[in-house]
């Protein structure tokens, strides 16, 4: 018979020791956590960037990953967004009752190759039991170094700069999507820590002025935050706009916008103009960046406007994704 989670699990007694045993320290093992202590003591020395997040997409695991998985590289692409290296990741599981404790250590296993993949450690976390139908959410916070010489940021977007995407747009969105409909077809998820790609771009001799990960809201939204937050227009050529035919065919059906599509791999950076093609071959040199493309530039000072211009000559506004884009990604 599968074992699974019961509220005796969270009472603090032998059933949460077995279960930190059993799954928890079997698989995040390190000099840090297995201290054991009521707080991880950590040497840190620079400028530190710090994050959380927390994570809920169902189904638990899906073409291209898992939620355990999409947890740590989902915070740890958000500590890279700021040109910090990630080093630390605290994790709090959030289980319901009747959980099958197996699909709870393949989704621990997930994480610790995760962690191992990009390099962070797993140096504190939380378990707590509720009442429920056997779902699992976590919450992870990371802790970040930036080395010397790096200032990307939101409001850091300036005039002439080269907007250069990573790659396709809305794999793991339509990922999802297509689990949550029953949908049977080849589209995986692009879940995938983004540090390495970002540590390309540095290598190269670049300069960024900003990173964002094409997250929720999709590629539009970002966007115009960060011509919001930099207080510029930016112009965006569509024929740029890479995008799988399997994701392209699933949007014609249902009617979708690659554009407000999230992504769980995928990132954009601004850099000097001067800085783009050296900074373009640095991102194809990269798994993560083999299909990436310069797709526009900042015009220059303005409102925040975004444009597109279209293959027809035409152009139109890209505006921030309104209401909810189904289904929930992360």
């Amino acid at each position: 018979m599968t074992e699974k989670i019961t509220m005796a699990h969270g009472s603090g007694g032998r059933s949460g020791a077995d279960l930190m045993e059993k799954v928890f320290a079997k698989h995040f093992s390190n000099e840090v956590l297995d201290r054991m202590e009521d707080a991880a003591v950590l040497d840190i020395s620079g400028r530190a960037a710090v994050s959380t997040d927390s994570f809920v997409v169902t189904p638990h695991f899906f073409k291209g990953g898992d939620i355990g998985k999409l947890a740590v590289c989902g915070t740890a692409n958000d500590l890279a967004m700021m040109g910090a290296v990630p080093k630390y990741i605290t994790c709090g599981f959030i289980l319901e009752e009747g959980l099958a404790i197996e699909e709870l250590e393949r989704i621990a296993a997930s994480m610790a190759k995760a962690a191992e993949d990009a390099g962070v450690r797993i140096v504190a976390g939380d378990t707590k039991v509720v009442e429920g139908k056997g779902g699992l959410y976590i919450n992870t916070t990371g802790i970040g170094i930036i080395p010397e010489g790096r200032n990307a940021g939101a409001a850091g977007c300036k005039e002439g700069d080269a907007i250069i995407l990573s790659g396709t747009l809305g794999d793991h969105h339509a990922c999802i999507l297509s689990a949550r409909m029953g949908m049977e077809n080849d589209i995986k998820s692009d879940c995938a820590f983004l540090g390495h790609a970002v540590e390309k771009i540095y290598a190269a001799g670049a300069e960024v002025h900003a990173m964002r990960d094409v997250t929720r809201g999709g590629l539009g939204t970002i966007l115009n935050e960060l011509a919001e937050a930099s207080g510029v227009d930016m112009e965006l050529e569509e024929s740029s706009l890479p995008v799988r035919p399997e994701v392209r065919g699933l949007c014609g059906i249902l009617g979708l916008e690659p554009l407000y599509m999230g992504n769980e791999g995928k990132m954009i950076a601004v850099v000097p103009e001067k800085d783009a093609e050296k900074a373009l071959t640095a991102l194809k040199e990269t798994p993560e960046g083999r299909d990436a493309a310069i797709i526009g530039r900042v015009t220059g000072k303005g409102e925040g406007e975004v444009i597109m211009n279209t293959p027809l000559g035409g152009s139109r506004i890209v505006d921030m994704l309104y209401g909810e884009g189904l289904p929930r990604i992360c």
